[in-house]
């Protein structure tokens, strides 16, 4: 059996080998990973993972694939016809083209009959039964029902008018394949010429607007349908009037709207917006602290800002991404919610702009380094030796101006230790605090550091063990956590004075 298996795998990577060269996008490579996984039912069966509970289908790469998960919930293996393919009655898997037919035709073929329908009543049908050569994103029935109701009653009671500019607005006016829809690429619609921003993401989504294409290039006699899971609205502002248009920003406003202008026009963006709500739940005084530290300010800002530009339907799984800030934050998903650090605190999303995307937080997203030494080691690895700094009576010089270097015990390190508060402990914890800033990359071997306690500790570099340098010959395992007055490092063990030799 395990050598069966063996050769299915080495198959499989083989044919992955032959065929992956024709696989140009992402999106074709998912496609084409999800065809070698139906192949077994018949040609030009594709198998689909399903989120249980939901009718969300996702063609899927290798490691979704073992997982059997998407968005951290289980999914369920479907094989379906290939986009483009239908099955034959008493033939295996999907060996028939789909009839090649005009855009308003192919709409039912595709399943989008409520869009089919709409178009019918908006007076669209003769220009897409007509000539030409379009691209069609065509919303899902499941896309309509979701719009509000208010919405929706709109469109539909205004149908000459509204329902037409909406529909335009789902079309271009030539054929574009998946292929064709390059990340960042943008097209004029066919309502007033207005754009649709496209997004292709390396896992193989592939979005308009924010809107995920989930049946795509069914080809027509006049040009293509991609069935797509939102209704999709014109964008005309950038992020800088979305934000200053919306109350629920009131308090985060001035001070981004000033930093977004510094990179306006330079490429596009992400932003994880704190709402009012979110300054509430911060102390006053730590609010008031980083306010009035244009360093930490600007530091707080840019942690809420990634470099890219990524719509809520492109994370499947959590995937670290990296801020303008310079570290990264963990975006995710858990079922239907968005989440940033393993929290679903994303409470809006895909206001998209025509240079990036706003997702709604309700918890500011503090940096390490717009926090005080204090607040770093309350949040981390070491909320023992955090406790006891406070208890030790340190708490001023971990807040203070004075920049330190906190060596903070790992907290393994007071397993079996007595935690109350005695001189000789308080003694001992000044011996972990060092007066001055000291980064890893500053520590040299031989060299003296002097404690808050007034105790001499010697740097030590060895080569040749995992972890190179210690002090006092107590390994330092985590380094440089930077927080605005000074630098934690977390060592193994409890440092002690060396014996004199």
């Amino acid at each position: 059996g395990r050598e069966m298996k063996r050769l299915t795998l080495f198959a499989l990577a083989i044919t992955l080998i032959a065929t992956g060269f024709a696989a140009k996008t992402p999106y074709q490579a998912v496609l084409q990973h999800s065809r070698i996984r139906g192949r077994t039912h018949g040609p030009n069966v594709c198998a689909m993972q399903k989120i249980q509970g939901t009718d969300k289908k996702y063609f899927t790469n290798c490691k979704q694939w073992y997982h059997r998960k998407i968005c951290g919930k289980p999914t369920v293996v479907s094989y379906e016809c290939c986009p483009g393919y239908e099955k034959v009655i008493g033939e295996k898997g999907c060996p028939a083209a789909l009839p090649l037919v005009n855009i308003y035709k192919t709409l039912g073929v595709v399943g989008a009959t409520t869009t089919k329908m709409y178009s019918e009543r908006a007076n669209l049908q003769e220009e897409i039964e007509g000539p030409g050569s379009f691209t069609f994103f065509a919303p899902s029935n499941e896309a309509w029902a979701a719009l509000p109701t208010e919405i929706l009653d709109a469109l539909v009671s205004n149908v000459n008018i509204e329902l037409l500019n909406a529909l335009h607005y789902h079309m271009i006016n030539k054929r574009l394949t998946s292929d064709d829809l390059k990340h960042g690429a943008s097209f004029p619609s066919m309502y007033q010429d207005f754009d649709v921003h496209i997004h292709h993401y390396s896992n193989g989504i592939v979005t308009v607007n924010c809107a995920r294409l989930v049946k795509t290039d069914q080809h027509a006699t006049n040009g293509i349908v991609h069935v797509v899971d939102r209704v999709i609205t014109a964008i005309t502002n950038n992020v800088n009037s979305l934000i200053d248009n919306d109350d629920d920003l009131d308090t985060l406003r001035v001070d981004l709207i000033s930093l977004l202008r510094e990179f306006a026009g330079s490429g596009s963006y992400t932003i994880f917006a704190p709402t009012n709500e979110a300054f509430e739940k911060i102390p006053p005084n730590t609010l008031t602290r980083i306010l009035g530290d244009p360093v930490a300010l600007k530091d707080l800002l840019n942690y809420h800002i990634l470099k890219n530009l990524h719509c809520s339907e492109s994370i499947v799984a959590g995937t670290p991404l990296e801020t303008l800030q310079g570290t990264v934050l963990e975006v995710g998903c858990d079922g239907e919610e968005m989440t940033i650090n393993g929290k679903a605190i994303v409470t809006q999303r895909d206001k998209l702009g025509t240079n990036g995307v706003i997702h709604y937080v309700n918890e500011l997203l503090i940096p390490d380094s717009a926090k005080t030494l204090l607040e770093l080691v309350e949040g981390s690895v070491v909320t023992t030796a955090s406790k006891l700094f406070k208890d030790a009576g340190l708490t001023d010089h971990l807040i203070g101006f004075e920049t330190l270097t906190l060596l903070a015990p790992l907290n393994d390190a007071f397993k079996d230790k007595s935690l109350a508060m005695t001189p000789d402990l308080k003694k001992l914890l000044r011996n972990h605090i060092l007066k001055e800033k000291f980064s890893s990359k500053s520590l040299y071997h031989g060299q003296e550091l002097e404690t808050l306690g007034g105790l001499k500790l010697r740097v030590f570099v060895f080569r040749n063990r995992n972890s190179s340098v210690y002090v006092n010959r107590v390994p330092v395992v985590e380094t440089d956590l930077m927080a605005t007055n000074g630098v934690v490092h977390a060592v193994d063990v409890i440092i002690k004075p060396l014996r004199k030799s």
